[in-house]
């Protein structure tokens, strides 16, 4: 009888120790897990974390999103892709082990269409913040993006470029780099189509972790261009800029969105004067209530964080990107990919960076650039562009 009873008072504090943990499964907190695919380090580490400043203060801004009534925390799930197409790889393959519901990145067009194949076969949506070639979207039904693209990028620089006087151009790009060698070839189609066939003299290009410019640059030198267009990392453009100026060449320089970096003036120093560069975000002209709100919190956060309260265009998209993604999510009331992959297409709000929806095949619609300029080694803006 004894033993009967001491199995039955057993069987009863088991029962209450499972009790306790199913109750306590209702009280633990719900989270979803937003991956940030971004580089941390390499060629574009720098622009990269940036991007991902941009991210974590919109987390810190935005922490939980609610799905069928229940709030949820937001958990960023941080990986470094390090520039390179193969690491990119790898680091999208442990955002998908991870379990997380979307990504935001990349900072990089080629690290982006690297992992896009990955994203796609784990159905799992990404939204590029500042990727700006075709190739990110084209045929991937699971990439989304909140920038323009590089064939409106580089149709704004050689319609500013002719409308400033320039009736010939040389182009320097990266070889095997989607976004250098992507927005080189819009501008050339483009000047070529508004300035007349051969209008483009010279095109160069250079190889990955090339230091030494001064080949390319004495041939640029002979076809005197009236302007240099060399979309490029912000690694490479100091050192192009800084050997173009010391050869002579006083052309005008210009540069892609990479090029709106407070690294390039430090590096490059008094010879980046003058130069011209296209951008996504001015800090100066906040066209929206978000934006405003933006620049004054993220330069606190900035400053808190060890960095310099200038707002790089990168943060803002990486902003744009993250509250997108709660919108996904919020408008798919669900944690699965391919329910917030579907909603996104619908998605509509107004950014930091402007209004925010989706054409057919997930490129934001965007129709202005910011035009900026480096004057008294500091970024001033210039204008903006509109393209029909």
């Amino acid at each position: 009888m004894k033993k009967k009873t001491a199995l039955i008072l057993v069987f009863a504090m088991i029962l209450m120790v499972f009790a306790g943990c199913s109750s306590g499964t209702g009280d633990e907190e719900k989270v979803i897990k937003i991956g940030v695919f971004e580089p941390l380090t390499g060629e574009n580490g720098g622009g990269g974390f940036q991007e991902v400043l941009g991210i974590r203060y919109a987390n810190t801004v935005y922490p939980t999103v609610e799905i069928n009534g229940e709030t949820y925390t937001v958990e960023l799930v941080e990986v470094d892709n390090k520039s390179d197409k193969t690491e990119a790889v790898t680091a999208a393959q442990s955002l998908m082990s991870q379990g997380v519901s979307v990504v935001i990145g990349s900072y990089g067009s080629g690290v982006s269409i690297a992992a896009g194949e990955i994203f796609a076969e784990s159905q799992v949506p990404a939204i590029g913040a500042s990727c700006t070639n075709p190739q990110v979207t084209d045929g991937n039904d699971y990439y989304y993006r909140v920038c323009f693209l590089d064939p409106f990028q580089g149709t704004v620089m050689a319609n500013y470029a002719i409308q400033n006087g320039a009736k010939t151009a040389a182009v320097i790009t990266q070889l095997g780099d989607d976004y250098s060698s992507g927005l080189g070839a819009f501008f050339v189609d483009a000047f070529n189509r508004l300035g007349g066939a051969g209008s483009v003299i010279s095109q160069e290009q250079f190889q990955t972790n090339q230091t030494d410019f001064k080949a390319i640059l004495t041939n640029v030198k002979a076809k005197n261009p009236d302007v240099i267009f060399a979309p490029s990392s912000i690694t490479t453009a100091p050192l192009l800029i800084q050997q173009a100026r010391e050869l002579g060449i006083t052309s005008p320089i210009m540069g892609g969105d990479t090029w709106e970096n407070a690294t390039i003036i430090e590096n490059a120093g008094a010879h980046a004067e003058g130069i011209v560069l296209s951008t996504f975000f001015d800090e100066a002209e906040p066209a929206t209530d978000e934006a405003a709100s933006f620049i004054t919190g993220f330069k606190e956060y900035l400053v808190e964080n060890g960095q310099d309260e200038i707002i790089p265009a990168v943060s803002a998209l990486g902003y744009d990107a993250y509250l997108t993604a709660l919108e996904g999510i919020k408008a798919a009331n669900s944690t699965e990919g391919p329910a917030i992959r579907d909603a996104l297409a619908g998605v509509s709000l107004v950014g930091v960076t402007g209004a925010i929806s989706f054409n057919e095949i997930g490129d934001a619609n965007k129709d202005m650039a910011f035009i900026k300029t480096v004057e008294n080694g500091a970024f001033k803006f210039l204008m903006t562009v509109s393209v029909e």
